[in-house]
């Protein structure tokens, strides 16, 4: 139910903001900027891979997931929202919109000590200004 929510508002911020020029601003821990961006300027990605396998691991340890993103389109790629499917996963995306050609990194790290069963699959929900403007990135893998 929550993403399903999640979707409304999404598509109702998406199709409003179409018509608006949008500033970002990002706190850095030494300087303040402003980007200024189309938000109805759609592009392209390409994910290396949306899946990482972690393999099997121990109870306890934290796997770091690192996915590998590529702007291939004509405008600025902005990442509305990075959403993990629940509070043992902590992911992180660029706070700058990636200008074309640019590559990035989508950080997820899962707490193994917080899950209660043998099999990991985490999902990490991406929104950016393309089409379709949800990718999800999974993390599976075993613990022993």
């Amino acid at each position: 139910m929550k993403l399903f929510r999640f979707l409304i508002v999404a598509v109702i911020v998406l199709i409003t903001a179409k018509f608006y020029r949008v500033i970002i601003t990002t706190f850095n821990r030494t300087f303040y900027t402003e980007t200024e961006v189309e938000v109805g300027a759609e592009t392209e990605m390409i994910f290396k891979s949306t899946i990482y396998n972690a393999g099997t691991v121990y109870k306890g340890e934290v796997v770091k997931a690192v996915f590998e993103v590529e702007n291939t389109g004509s405008h600025p790629l902005v990442f509305g929202e990075v959403r993990p499917s629940c509070s043992c996963t902590v992911a992180s995306a660029p706070k700058e919109p990636l200008q074309p050609g640019q590559k990035a990194k989508i950080v997820a790290e899962v707490n193994t000590d917080d899950l209660h069963t043998k099999r990991i699959h985490k999902v990490v929900t991406v929104m950016t200004n393309t089409s379709p403007n949800i990718t999800l990135l999974e993390i599976k893998g075993r613990i022993k």
